[in-house]
């Protein structure tokens, strides 16, 4: 069965720091691309950060809003995707979705989301 889980999402104070971890199951993970994507209220879900499989050449790329701020970076061995977030801005406040996606396939999983909220 496969399963993509988030965990990690908090309330956090701005300038804090969160990462984001996705647990992937039942697909061969290190062959596909993974990315993060976040939707918060009224707006459109939207691009965050995406890494390639390493037999790719592991390329990352970050929304503009995100660069030098967040990281994402993944650990095939364990199934694992990750998205390290710092120095919050209110404006992050979403919900974070881990997705996984074999490129030129039909092979398309999405977690669930996990709810990051950055307020005082």
């Amino acid at each position: 069965q496969v399963q993509l889980v988030e965990s990690g999402g908090d309330l956090v104070q701005p300038g804090g720091s969160l990462r984001l971890s996705c647990a992937a199951s039942g697909f061969t993970f290190s062959i596909y691309t993974v990315g993060w994507y976040r939707q918060a209220p009224g707006k459109q879900r939207e691009l965050v950060a995406q890494i390639a499989p390493h037999i790719s050449g592991g390329d990352k790329n970050y929304a503009d809003s995100v660069k030098g701020r967040f990281t994402i970076f993944r650990d095939d061995a364990k199934q694992l995707g990750y998205l390290q977030m710092n120095s919050l801005k209110p404006e992050d406040t979403a919900v974070y979705y881990c997705n996984a996606e074999l490129k030129a396939t039909t092979y398309n999983y999405w977690g669930q989301g996990t709810q990051v909220t950055v307020s005082s």
